[in-house]
């Protein structure tokens, strides 16, 4: 099948849409409320308008678009939103390929793009009782149009961000002729959103795949394997804690994770 996709021959323009969808969230215990506020600023500076239109330029050069305009806004109180609209051109690069691999880091730029968008929104929040759990979610949408597929993006942006949670929604639409005039449902072979990902990467996150092959759509999540409840802590360390308390955190910040993984909170099948 692979083989046929690399010689199949339009007419003319590849109308087919390809669009990623990807979700980090990191999860974080603040204690008190002046904790939890700085974290909130902490997130909001770390990840503000100016370094997330870096990241999203990056993405461009990767899948090689060409920027025709930017619009970027930081929110008070807090949060921000980037998009990017990008140039359709003729795609010329020999090398251009979609096949099951991981893609390249900023450094390695070899693709090319016909035309779309990307666009990204944050949103820092925190629990509004004293538990002490607040979380940052940051929503990355790349959609292409013609042969490139933004996975190629993908081990870049998971590169980008120090996820707890990752979520991945890829998906085909359309349908684009050749010169014969049959249609194509999709013009690269995939079987799992994974196999774009790096073995680094997969080894340090338990990953589980839920596709659709008749309707070309996949999606992954993934959850990071290794606990250390000091990575989770702001402003405070496990030293200043006692073992009871540490047990405690580490139940809550733990339940929050598993609740934003699977889907639901545990608290409602009780």
């Amino acid at each position: 099948m692979s083989n046929d996709y690399k010689k199949l021959k339009l007419h003319g323009f590849n109308n087919l849409t390809k669009t990623l969808s990807f979700n980090i969230y990191d999860v974080c215990y603040a204690k008190t409320p002046d904790q939890r506020q700085r974290y909130i600023e902490y997130i909001d500076e770390v990840y503000n308008a100016q370094r997330l239109t870096k990241i999203l330029t990056d993405v461009t050069q990767i899948i090689g678009a060409n920027i025709l305009n930017i619009a970027k806004q930081d929110y008070d109180p807090q949060g921000a939103s980037v998009t990017i609209l990008i140039s359709e051109e003729e795609v010329k690069s020999p090398n251009l390929m979609n096949t099951e691999s991981p893609g390249p880091l900023p450094e390695a730029v070899v693709a090319h793009l016909d035309k779309s968008h990307i666009t990204v929104h944050t949103y820092p929040e925190s629990h509004p009782d004293e538990v002490g759990i607040s979380t940052f979610r940051a929503d990355i949408d790349v959609s292409t149009c013609g042969r490139i597929s933004p996975l190629k993006a993908l081990n870049y942006l998971i590169h980008s961000f120090d996820s707890d949670i990752v979520i991945m929604d890829y998906r085909v639409r359309g349908f684009t002729r050749d010169v014969d005039g049959t249609k194509h449902y999709i013009d690269h072979q995939i079987n799992s959103i994974q196999n774009y990902i790096s073995e680094d990467t997969k080894k340090r996150y338990q990953m589980i795949d839920i596709n659709v092959y008749q309707e070309k759509i996949f999606h992954t999540k993934m959850i990071l394997k290794s606990f250390d409840l000091n990575n989770y802590l702001f402003g405070i360390e496990t030293n200043d804690l006692t073992l009871r308390e540490c047990q405690n955190i580490e139940q809550n910040v733990r339940q929050e994770m598993m609740e934003i993984f699977y889907g639901r909170n545990y608290e409602d099948d009780e």
